[in-house]
């Protein structure tokens, strides 16, 4: 993408509006834009890092064996008194009525809606189990919508769903989903702590939040330091090999977490005193446990082995999208502006042309584009050097290729890492094979 074709609407003055660094940074490096309390536009690059965490989520929910569907955003407020809950749910859930008069809502989560589908679908054990999701626009009316996308009152949500004949199998696909959520935080670049957490108004009796370390975070958290050196999630087989899975499991819950709500003093004296931290963390996502609440409430059954009905155990499991988007910023950054992971970048680098018009310059730059195509944000602007650098460290892109009249001569790129600060003269050949390892 060329910069002079683009919309990346920067500004240099910190936002009034804006009280932590990831709302005052996105607002500053042009990825969203507010069009009502907690309620955001997201521009091309904030849509580019949306996308790119949503990509990770769906490529490791595959791998857990999840199917991705998609569920209506209005739903019918008779399902949920099926379930008992409309009327327990609170004033976050807006509630709307049709022109018809039918009570309807912008659903906050689908955990009714998805055990309809299912109740329609499936009439057999022999069916399940089954686990589904869905990335999708959900809203909750948060009685002070602030702190830009980490709490808004529209956000973008994977929300999954499992289905199991029993109580084994349910806390099998848990535990799998436990995985993946570790695997997928991971992915992005962020250290995510899994802690034991309140069911809420979700239900049940078994939940984990995980939350990002970072300065700014809302939860006072204290964790195991093992948490900080967790790289044998890597080295476990995979998703097929449950007894492999079964002790990932027992080694994540066993370690030491909890925010302070849930801190318990006699189990932390109990952590040995070097590997105790104490931190902030941002929730990013929830996992829970509860069993029959819906298929119970709702009448869904299959047949089991010996022909009588039984009630498929459930669990569901959410991740913040739009949230994580803040939440990454929040926990990489420095003074002058974001630090993206590689993963989530909505580019991997940025071509700093610092004498637009100067044909050995152009040349050059123009063939780094061409190598890079989508993967590269070309400042081709008639703008001092100065703006230029300041623009590519704000807007935070893991590269930068820094080309100027002496270096073009030669056929050399100064290649800088954002995150480091590290810099290098290379060939052209050689600062692309860097940028795309």
């Amino acid at each position: 993408m060329r910069l002079t074709r683009s919309l990346i609407p920067t500004i240099k003055e910190t936002p009034a509006e804006a009280q932590i660094v990831s709302h005052r940074l996105m607002l500053r490096a042009g990825m969203i834009r507010q069009q009502s309390a907690g309620i955001y536009a997201w521009l091309p690059t904030g849509l580019r890092v949306l996308h790119n965490i949503a990509n990770i989520v769906r490529a490791e929910q595959a791998r857990a064996g999840a199917q991705e569907i998609l569920m209506p955003t209005i739903q019918s407020a008779d399902l949920w008194r099926e379930s008992g809950r409309y009327d327990a749910y609170g004033p976050e859930m807006l509630r709307i009525r049709d022109r018809h008069d039918r009570e309807m809502l912008y659903g906050p989560t689908n955990e009714e809606m998805l055990t309809a589908i299912m109740r329609d679908s499936v009439q057999s054990y022999r069916d399940l189990p089954q686990m589904l999701y869905q990335i999708q626009w959900k809203f909750r009316d948060e009685v002070r919508p602030r702190f830009g996308v980490l709490r808004g009152r529209e956000f973008y949500m994977k929300d999954g769903y499992s289905f199991d004949p029993d109580y084994a199998s349910a806390v099998a696909s848990y535990r799998r989903m436990m995985l993946a959520y570790m695997r997928t935080f991971q992915r992005m670049g962020v250290r995510a702590v899994p802690m034991r957490a309140d069911t809420g108004p979700i239900g049940g009796d078994l939940s984990h939040e995980f939350h990002i370390l970072a300065p700014t975070g809302e939860s006072g958290i204290f964790y195991d330091s093992d948490f900080e050196h967790m790289d044998w999630i890597h080295s476990l087989p995979g998703y097929d090999d449950p007894s492999e899975i079964d002790i990932f499991y027992d080694q994540i819950t066993q370690t030491y977490a909890a925010t302070d709500e849930k801190h318990d003093l006699n189990s932390w004296a109990d952590v040995p005193e070097l590997r105790r931290r104490e931190g902030r963390g941002i929730e990013v996502g929830q996992i829970f446990y509860f069993g029959k609440k819906y298929t119970e409430a709702m009448g869904f059954s299959v047949t089991g082995p010996d022909g009588s009905k039984i009630h498929p155990e459930m669990g569901s499991y959410g991740i913040g999208v739009s949230r994580l988007t803040g939440a990454i910023i929040e926990a990489s950054h420095d003074d002058a502006g974001i630090i993206w992971p590689d993963a989530v970048a909505p580019f991997r680098a940025a071509i700093l042309n610092l004498r637009q018009g100067d044909a050995t310059t152009d040349k050059l730059c123009e063939d780094l584009y061409a190598g890079l195509g989508d993967a590269a944000l070309y400042d081709d602007r008639p703008a001092r050097a100065g703006e230029k650098f300041a623009d590519a460290d704000l807007m935070g892109h893991p590269w930068q290729l820094i080309v100027g009249p002496r270096g073009a001569a030669t056929g050399q790129v100064e290649l800088k890492r954002r995150r480091t600060g590290e810099r290098a003269e290379l060939s052209l050949t050689d600062a692309l094979a860097k940028v795309l390892a």
